[in-house]
């Protein structure tokens, strides 16, 4: 025989009183999960924020790191090159040289013959760019050489004779009417800050017999000066060396002042001549 079906229990139906407190109990759980979901959300924007403060400082700090050892490579090859081009000037070969192990020979019959003195001075041959917070706008050559040969320069403005510069004492002067970084100062409004740069340079040159011999000669260079440099009257081009000789007259932007370039032995010839 088959089991007897079982009939449905018949629920009991709830009073009202069971309903309110079902619906009051129901409505309280409501509330507790949407004050859950809403401090869970808080907690999750208050993180999210933590972490990317973080990320901006560790950002900030990991740039400024890399700037910093950025200033130090450039400062540490700023050094080395300063460096070996001293070291090239004062006769010595520089670290890349000597791995060559060849004595230059060459070069020390040259000095022999011309004994020039290698103790630069003066602004420009700091090994930094940069003097009392300002970029100079020009670089030594490596022949740079400070002069045996005590060369002046006669400033006249008009018929009346100026003060006169010495300018053997040092390897190159720098001309502009920036005062605090150059070393002769032209204040005409025409002319640029850093404006031209006077400098002995170390050149090949030949003997009465024939022979080579390395002398050193003083030379003009315009830096891109807005109303130009003149020689002679003629205006020289930007960026490039032009050997001055006695009597050569420099003029500079649109001033009216006569610079003229003599040495200790030929002064007494243009006394003389005037």
């Amino acid at each position: 025989m088959g089991s007897p079906e079982r009939r449905p229990r018949r629920q009991r139906s709830r009073s009202p009183r069971e309903r309110n407190r079902a619906r009051t109990n129901h409505l309280e759980r409501r509330q507790r999960e949407r004050e859950e979901d809403k401090a869970r959300e808080s907690r999750l924007l208050s993180a999210r924020s933590e972490v990317v403060a973080r990320d901006k400082a560790d950002g900030s700090h990991a740039s400024r790191r890399r700037r910093e050892a950025s200033d130090r490579e450039h400062s540490q090859q700023e050094r080395t090159r300063g460096r070996t081009d001293h070291e090239r000037q004062r006769g010595r070969p520089a670290e890349d040289d000597r791995t060559n192990n060849q004595p230059n020979s060459e070069s020390t019959d040259e000095q022999e013959v011309v004994g020039p003195n290698y103790n630069l001075s003066g602004k420009l041959t700091e090994y930094s760019n940069t003097y009392k917070g300002v970029v100079i706008k020009y670089n030594e050559p490596p022949e740079a050489r400070k002069p045996k040969t005590r060369w002046r320069l006669y400033p006249f403005k008009g018929e009346e004779a100026m003060s006169v510069m010495y300018i053997h004492r040092q390897s190159a002067y720098l001309l502009g009417r920036q005062r605090h970084i150059v070393d002769i100062a032209i204040d005409h409004p025409s002319c640029s800050k850093q404006h031209a740069v006077l400098q002995y340079r170390l050149v090949d040159g030949k003997k009465a017999d024939g022979s080579v011999s390395r002398k050193v000669k003083p030379y003009i260079i315009d830096l891109e000066s807005a109303n130009g440099t003149f020689l002679n009257n003629q205006r020289i081009d930007p960026r490039r060396f032009y050997e001055l000789k006695e009597k050569d007259v420099l003029k500079f932007g649109f001033s009216t002042r006569e610079y003229v370039i003599l040495t200790e032995k030929s002064r007494d010839e243009v006394h003389e001549d005037q």
